[in-house]
């Protein structure tokens, strides 16, 4: 990967060296390019810096590669946006776009921005070694998360009043993971995924209470 800076100074030279001390590099780990050439003036009047470009290359890294591609991929989907790349606790990035089309780019139900991260993982990660790499838009995700918990919360308790099962709407798996994960350790309820997809859902189903101690419950949301 090529990277550029330019540096301007009272004469060529002393431009290419002052980019190569910010830089760290020798002259022979650069390429130059002279933008404007030093103007001397007439007795001090009209006097120009030169600027000149440095090229140098630069390890790819996957957080370049996750830009490069989600650049190529919003261009051609006609939408300009800003990309912040941050480290994902845990491992992996995160990938947070923002500006004026987010609407397009989370689609229905975030059904957009779910096929762009499954683009980016399956593109970034080929070849290479492996990490999770979340794309999110104007922090839809995390906004999606917290409605779903309170949705979860809201069933588990329904069913524990009226000592029934209560199916949710068809959820894609990381929303249905989202369910499980919220319901995990809410007593008097169990979870389990049911039905084919694109309609497979969650249903949360009343435990009647026994005496025996309880024990961890696996959930199955794929």
């Amino acid at each position: 990967m090529t990277k550029t800076i330019e540096v301007s100074g009272r004469t060529e030279e002393e431009a290419i060296a002052a980019g190569l001390e910010q830089l760290g590099k020798t002259r022979d780990e650069v390429s130059v390019e002279v933008m404007e050439r030093s103007k001397k003036g007439v007795l001090g009047i009209g006097r120009t810096d030169a600027v000149v470009r440095l090229s140098y290359e630069v390890a790819d890294t996957q957080r370049d590669r996750v830009e490069r591609y989600l650049r190529g991929l919003l261009d051609c989907m006609g939408i300009e946006a800003d990309i912040e790349i941050t480290e994902r606790e845990g491992g992996g990035l995160v990938a947070n776009l923002s500006g004026s089309a987010m609407g397009a780019v989370i689609g229905r139900r975030g059904e957009t921005l779910d096929a762009i991260q499954h683009l980016v993982n399956y593109s970034v990660n080929r070849g290479s070694e492996k990490m999770h790499i979340s794309v999110d838009a104007e922090n839809y995700r995390s906004k999606r998360e917290e409605s779903l918990v309170r949705l979860a919360e809201k069933m588990a308790a329904k069913a524990v009043k009226y000592k029934r099962s209560m199916a949710l709407e068809p959820m894609n798996s990381y929303e249905r993971h989202v369910i499980h994960t919220a319901l995990q350790n809410y007593e008097g309820v169990s979870t389990a995924s049911t039905g084919v997809e694109p309609n497979r859902r969650v249903v949360v189903t009343y435990e009647k209470p026994d005496n025996t101690p309880s024990k961890p419950q696996s959930r199955e949301w794929a």
